[in-house]
């Protein structure tokens, strides 16, 4: 099956293999409970290493090499490298655990548990999970979000059954077929089906506000010095 990387689907490769994911609102569900997947956006994404990458784009436009590097050679946050587990296992059918290794119970070294590493690097790992569940909750659809949309408030929670019901209404799909969305396509599938909607968006309108109070000032100041 070819990936449509645009809405967050990726084939991985491995030797012979090939593994397709993709981050659906099915498969975003087999990461946890509505909590526990906006966990696993966190732990993702407030790490040392995410901090790192951001601050590299920033400073270059990309990600350069050394620094990459550099990172490959250190260690994660447990919590990053096991959301990262977690979100690729979720997002692909068949049996990744060549790929991102597995957790077993550790007889011998007093401890509960064990990582057992896979081919995967971890700078690899994480990258790919970062990507598969913005592509599955937020969406990188580059489409015009309305300000009264806009709330700020953070949550804690994502809901994929309530998405799944919204684009069987909205699309008069199956259930099977409304399960396979990701984020992404569902935003595109909304704004292509409602493109006019009217308003500003938040950017659209502060601009306006800010161009209106800067006419205001100067019809101010200029009423001043006529007096």
């Amino acid at each position: 099956m070819t990936p449509l990387k645009e809405i967050g689907e990726c084939l991985i490769t491995c030797g012979d293999e090939e593994y397709f994911v993709r981050p659906s609102f099915i498969n975003m569900t087999r990461i946890g409970e509505p909590g526990e997947i906006v966990q696993a956006f966190y732990d993702l994404h407030h790490d040392e290493v995410s901090g790192l990458l951001h601050s590299a784009l920033e400073a270059y436009g990309i990600i350069p090499g050394w620094l990459i590097q550099h990172i490959k050679s250190t260690s994660y946050g447990r919590k990053a490298f096991l959301a990262a587990m977690t979100v690729l296992a979720a997002c692909c059918d068949d049996d990744l655990t060549q790929l991102i290794g597995e957790i077993r119970p550790a007889k011998a070294s007093g401890k509960a548990f064990k990582i057992c590493r896979g081919s995967m690097d971890e700078f690899d790992m994480l990258v790919i999970a970062q990507s598969l569940i913005t592509h599955g909750i937020i969406g990188k659809a580059k489409v015009r979000k309305l300000q009264r949309h806009e709330s700020g408030e953070t949550t804690t929670e994502f809901n994929a059954f309530e998405y799944i019901s919204a684009a069987r209404n909205h699309f008069s799909m199956s259930r099977a077929e409304a399960e396979q969305l990701t984020m992404t396509e569902f935003q595109l599938l909304i704004s292509s089906k409602y493109p006019d909607q009217k308003g500003f968006t938040k950017d659209e309108y502060e601009a306006v506000t800010e161009d209106y109070l800067a006419k205001k000032a100067k019809r101010l100041a200029k009423s001043k010095q006529a007096s």
